[in-house]
């Protein structure tokens, strides 16, 4: 990935991009990656750091949406399992398929209309693995579970992954394939202007750390801002079509509650489904699904009555456990972008479908899941077609899903043979080029830093990479998003700062003063944003 400054120096020389994509979440590159791949010329612009709103606080589920289907949203289940079996597939290590127990009981369908359900469900992704699981074989299976109120269950699989590296991974793609991308530029203002016989669209951005102004021309203009989208398009557009709402988690350690495969179950008190289920050596409790009605300008963070909901969910489910507060590792909350409707009260009942609205030159998107961020793409790039005579003849929407994931050329076998233990998880979340990632930590006599960190799945190579490669301004940016470490490792990781400032004075040529300004500024993030709630 090329440098920020190296980035806006050439934003200042530029001529008239293709397409300016506004949002740097999973929706906005995958459109950057789908265009590129086209041969367009892509810019895409984010106002904070990558993934650093949405695509950083899913429930990490790569899925059809079993309950959407029973809501009867054939096209979307479909859709998204067709697309959870081709990601399985281009992105092995990334998204990985987990297996699912979903719970029967009094509360829930009967048995039958759950076998019918799923038998749908496993036809749309092409598979043929659900199953019933008797009560005896399912205290087998999930040990400590309360069956009390449960007569069986039913096995499926769905899929899991890291959904701010796979935002990492898409963005790295698209670079590779000519587009240019640059977090931390605040687009602030955009106007449809004649330009001799083209209408183009110039674009005020300014750099949210220099100050740095400058205007830029497009043929089109995405908005991909996902819960943001209102604020945009309303400077052409005045209608209000998002519907921000919250979904909070919990982080606790195997230790103290241990599954296997994810638990599908309503909750004792308002029968809302749920999920308890493994991600990355630990146990998530999630989600709850709450209108978000604070300033989406301020990271999201679960209140006190969401971590109670969410304890007494797992305690419900798990009563030997016992957890209380002083258990969770780390919180997060998500704002996700919701199409609203015109009579739904119940913001779990809203449907979770994308939209594509078009003023002008400006096309936004907004809506639909992590799983069918390349239909979105798709859909997008249709409408610039109807919007640009002058890139409707680059765009072929019949090859946009096929050109999206080259094919792996490194194999894992060849990292480990370098001493690469988490070869793996290298080759996952930086494709191709965690070849060079490992040739250069041995290049530099650096084998050592190849080694896993703690209990994790990172290395000191996973840090100084994305210090070196990946836009990283902050430690937020290093430790919450491009790692999951401020998550997986109690008070955002701070075991590992004497190490990490090491690194950064090395790459980023950090001061005492500015390391410990980044520092208070982290750990202030951690506190208020991702850790347990202390008082009500």
């Amino acid at each position: 990935m090329i440098p920020r400054e190296q980035v806006w120096r050439q934003l200042k020389t530029s001529d008239a991009w293709d397409i300016v994509v506004v949002g740097g979440g999973i929706t906005g590159a995958g459109v950057a990656l789908a265009a590129a791949r086209q041969g367009l010329r892509v810019l895409l612009l984010e106002q904070q750091d990558y993934a650093w709103g949405t695509s950083s606080r899913s429930s990490k589920m790569v899925h059809g949406g079993l309950r959407y289907l029973a809501q009867g949203d054939v096209n979307l289940t479909r859709h998204s399992l067709q697309e959870r079996e081709y990601l399985i597939d281009a992105l092995p290590g990334l998204v990985e398929p987990m297996g699912y127990y979903y719970l029967l009981s009094k509360k829930a369908p009967p048995r039958f209309a759950v076998k019918i359900l799923l038998s749908l469900y496993d036809w749309f992704a092409g598979v043929n693995n659900h199953k019933y699981v008797s009560k005896q074989d399912l205290c087998t299976s999930v040990s400590g579970l309360n069956v009390a109120q449960v007569s069986g269950a039913y096995y499926y699989t769905d899929a899991v992954t890291d959904d701010s590296r796979l935002v990492q991974r898409v963005i790295g793609e698209a670079m590779l394939a000519g587009a240019q991308c640059l977090n931390y530029a605040k687009v602030v203002n955009f106007e449809t202007v004649k330009d001799s016989d083209d209408t183009v669209v110039t674009i005020d951005v300014v750099d949210q750390h220099t100050g740095a102004a400058l205007i830029i021309r497009a043929a089109v203009l995405i908005n991909a801002t996902g819960a943001w989208a209102d604020r945009l398009r309303n400077k052409v557009n005045p209608e209000v079509r998002v519907r921000p709402q919250r979904g909070s988690h919990i982080l606790v350690s195997r230790e103290r509650l241990a599954v296997d495969a994810a638990l599908t179950l309503m909750h004792p008190v308002d029968g809302r489904y749920h999920f308890i289920y493994p991600w990355d050596g630990k146990t998530v409790i999630g989600t709850t699904d709450l209108d978000h009605k604070t300033d989406l300008d301020q990271e999201a963070c679960l209140n006190a009555e969401e971590q109670g909901y969410l304890l007494r969910a797992a305690n419900d489910a798990f009563p030997d456990a016992n957890l209380t507060s002083a258990d969770i590792i780390s919180t997060w909350s998500g704002v996700r972008p919701i199409i609203a409707s015109d009579n739904a009260k119940d913001p779990s009942k809203e449907r979770r479908d994308h939209a594509v609205w078009v003023d002008g030159s400006l096309v936004t998107v907004s809506g639909g899941k992590l799983t069918t961020f390349r239909l979105i793409a798709l859909d997008v790039l249709l409408a610039v077609a109807k919007i640009s005579e002058k890139l409707r003849a680059k765009i072929n929407p019949n090859n946009v899903k096929d050109t999206f994931f080259k094919t792996l050329s490194v194999l894992t076998p060849e990292l480990q043979a370098h001493g690469a233990n988490l070869a793996v998880h290298y080759l996952a979340r930086y494709g191709d080029s965690a070849k060079q990632m490992v040739e250069s930590c041995l290049d530099e006599c650096r084998q050592n830093e190849l080694t896993p960190l703690l209990s994790t799945h990172y290395s000191l190579a996973d840090l100084r990479w994305a210090l070196r490669f990946e836009q990283v301004e902050h430690i937020d940016d290093l430790l919450l998003r491009r790692t999951h470490l401020g998550l997986l490792l109690p008070r955002g990781a701070e075991q590992l700062f004497s190490e990490i400032k090491i690194l950064c004075q090395q790459e980023l040529a950090w001061d005492e003063d500015k390391w410990q300004w980044e520092v208070d500024r982290y750990q202030a993030i951690v506190n208020k944003y991702y850790s347990r709630v202390t008082h009500s």
